[in-house]
């Protein structure tokens, strides 16, 4: 295993110098400082994020992000207060998703009715296509 560079002096001489909070602390031998290296956590693939930040936008719950893509909505809403992403503002209209295959998404397309009188977009989701729509809601 290579030597973790010291942050304060750049020098790669350290010894080992003890656990801290479950994370191994070194002390560098040219001038001594004490310090511990990053903590390896789980990585979640950024295309994970991106698709969580995108439904998000769009006006899809926290929990709801988390059945689709299978991250924790806590994460969810972590990456949101990280990229600084504003929560949709609430309107008459309410979306609305389905998971289709390329077969059913083009059969859906071919009915001029299924795309009138709503906004839409789709995106990949893996080897499927996620198709959120927005339609006013009925006034009673």
């Amino acid at each position: 295993m290579s030597q973790p560079a010291c942050p304060k002096c750049e020098a790669t001489e350290a010894t080992k110098s003890g656990v801290v909070g479950g994370r191994q602390r070194f002390k560098c031998k040219k001038c001594g400082y004490h310090f511990s290296v990053a903590k390896v956590g789980r990585e979640v693939n950024t295309y994970y994020v991106i698709k969580a930040l995108q439904l998000y936008v769009e006006g899809v719950s926290y929990r709801e992000i988390e059945r689709l893509l299978g991250v924790s909505h806590v994460s969810v809403m972590n990456w949101v207060k990280k990229y600084g992403m504003k929560a949709p503002r609430q309107t008459d209209y309410h979306p609305t998703y389905k998971i289709l295959n390329q077969k059913e998404l083009a059969e859906f397309f071919q009915n001029p009715n299924n795309v009138k009188g709503a906004g839409m977009m789709v995106t990949e989701l893996g080897d499927k296509y996620m198709m959120i729509r927005w339609e006013r809601f009925k006034a009673s």
